[in-house]
């Protein structure tokens, strides 16, 4: 198989697990069980949404990359919300939908570009916060087409070339 056909082929089907807002700057995220999303938009109720031309419409970060970001930390788990992303995937490699169109529910998203973690990471997580989040800050997502999206959806690759 050549690299290309290797890019356009990912069978896991992941799950949402956790959605979340920032209702403003600085100011904690706030859990959903579902969320309206708009096209060129985001997720209602976050404060980055509604910046049409953001490639940062949603972000998503990957549960099972929690688990590495603990360890490195000396700590159990890691609430997600800390994180300060909008939505928490499990079951497919996240890093494998960064500019690949993929669903979660009746939303469709296009990997825009990797999430890097910001300076809040040392306030979420203490000294060393940032440095264990580097690698694992996962990816931006541009919206394609809106809808709901809901706690326990599905979460799966669009095969560009099949359909």
């Amino acid at each position: 198989m050549t690299m290309a056909e290797l890019r356009q082929q990912l069978p896991q089907v992941g799950k949402l697990e956790t959605i979340a807002v920032r209702p403003g700057r600085r100011e904690p995220m706030v859990s959903l069980e579902e969320a309206e999303v708009e096209v060129g938009s985001g997720i209602n109720g976050d404060r980055f949404s509604g910046k049409p031309d953001s490639v940062r419409q949603v972000t998503l970060i990957q549960k099972e990359h929690l688990t590495a970001v603990a360890g490195m930390l000396g700590l159990e788990s890691i609430d997600p919300l800390l994180t300060r992303r909008n939505l928490v995937i499990s079951g497919i490699n996240l890093i494998a939908l960064k500019d690949q169109k993929f669903s979660i529910g009746e939303v469709v998203l296009l990997g825009s570009g990797p999430c890097h973690p910001c300076s809040r990471m040392e306030e979420a997580f203490g000294p060393g916060g940032y440095k264990a989040r580097r690698g694992h800050g996962g990816i931006t997502a541009r919206v394609i087409t809106g809808g709901t999206i809901r706690v326990g959806d599905a979460i799966q690759f669009i095969d560009e070339v099949a359909g």
